[in-house]
């Protein structure tokens, strides 16, 4: 239910609602795609990076309020994707810019979603819509430019399939493994669950030759490429899935070098033992401060997660908290206190947003070092 149906180019406005399940509407007008579609009213608070927002796959099954006020001005390239096409459900805008200025843009931010078959939304006070959500919490919703009856909106968006025990990742992987580097010097085994472009180009950039899994690949298929080390990578949705759990507890049985993002931190929480919930209305932006309780150093961070691994399900003998959310002290990473093995809930891989957190990525480095030099 949540992909729009065939998108064509519209040539004059057309009005459009987005409806959420406890009665709340605001009217405003299409652009992109002509349709309806469903999915979890949330609203992120970068004030740039909407291309790769778009094509994060971490936002299926989900519709996506900009809380910066113009969006669309610099349009769209072909360089900054980040996987190959658009997976959320709608797009809210409170001003789409029909003006594109940006010498490396190749179409506009309307085009882009009709070409993707994604429906989109402009003049709604995004403010009024982003508040709402922090007070009530992020629901299903529905953006219509075909239906305009609120009443009939709110109905659809009551009986639409809802996020939680949900398995979103199994809708975003690709059919096969894919080598992504085929030079490097240590041999990186990616899982899949929606993996970012920009992780798969640091990884590359510090030296690691990266073969890409579907989510869902057998832990022995993945073995047999014979990996220095794992990744457990971003996807989308509720992270309860047993397959992946397990695939992660395997791993760490092979005491590999692991590094988990966002869902895959949840996926590597839950294999030590601790427990998920979700969050009101998540944390979804370039600019959520975090604590680095190993350095007391304070992060910028770019985040994308509705879910969150639960400190007090860890077992502290086992697990070290590394670092924390400044805005409402929610675990934003942790390590193992024996195995090589840590996560950080953020994206340290920042496309768009600052990199701060970049260091991440050479600490991998460090663990592959160690497990390197052991087997020789």
């Amino acid at each position: 239910m949540d992909t729009p149906r065939a998108g064509r180019i519209i040539a004059v406005t057309m009005k459009a609602i987005i409806a959420l399940e406890d009665g709340t509407a605001f009217h405003g007008e299409g652009f992109g795609a002509r349709g309806e579609s469903f999915g979890e009213a949330v609203f992120n608070t970068s004030m740039t990076g909407y291309q790769e927002v778009l094509t994060d796959p971490s936002y299926r099954g989900q519709i996506v309020a900009m809380t910066y006020p113009l969006i669309g001005n610099y349009g769209i390239n072909e360089e900054d994707h980040e996987s190959s096409r658009i997976w959320m459900s709608g797009f809210v805008v409170k001003e789409y810019s029909k003006i594109v200025s940006n010498w490396r843009a190749t179409c506009s931010l309307g085009d882009f979603l009709i070409k993707q078959n994604v429906v989109g939304i402009e003049g709604i006070d995004t403010r009024a819509l982003t508040k709402h959500i922090r007070d009530a919490g992020a629901m299903t919703a529905v953006i219509s430019t075909e239906d305009l009856n609120v009443k009939s909106l709110v109905k659809k968006a009551r009986t639409a399939p809802n996020i939680v025990g949900r398995d979103l990742v199994r809708e975003v992987v690709p059919e096969g493994p894919y080598k992504w580097s085929k030079k490097g010097k240590y041999k990186i085994a990616a899982l899949d669950c929606g993996i970012k472009r920009n992780i798969l180009r640091l990884l590359e950039s510090h030296g690691c030759a990266v073969t890409v899994f579907p989510a869902g690949t057998e832990p022995e298929v993945i073995l047999a490429s014979k990996p220095d080390g794992f990744f457990l990578s971003n996807g989308p949705g509720d992270p309860n899935l047993p397959y992946l759990v397990n695939t992660a507890k395997e791993m760490l049985s092979r005491e590999l070098p692991l590094f988990g993002i966002c869902l895959g931190h949840q996926i590597l929480g839950l294999a030590l033992g601790g427990s998920a919930f979700k969050l009101k209305f998540g944390h979804r932006g370039a600019n959520h401060p975090v604590k680095n309780l190993l350095t007391g150093s304070v992060e910028i961070t770019v985040q994308n997660h509705g879910f969150c691994i639960d400190p007090a399900s860890l077992d502290p003998k086992k697990i070290e908290i590394t670092h924390i959310n400044l805005n409402d002290g929610t675990l934003e990473g942790f390590r193992h206190k024996k195995l090589p093995a840590f996560s950080v809930q953020y994206h340290p891989e920042a496309a768009a947003g600052p990199r701060d957190s970049e260091y991440l990525f050479g600490e991998f480095i460090k663990l592959l070092e160690k497990n390197v030099a052991e087997k020789n």
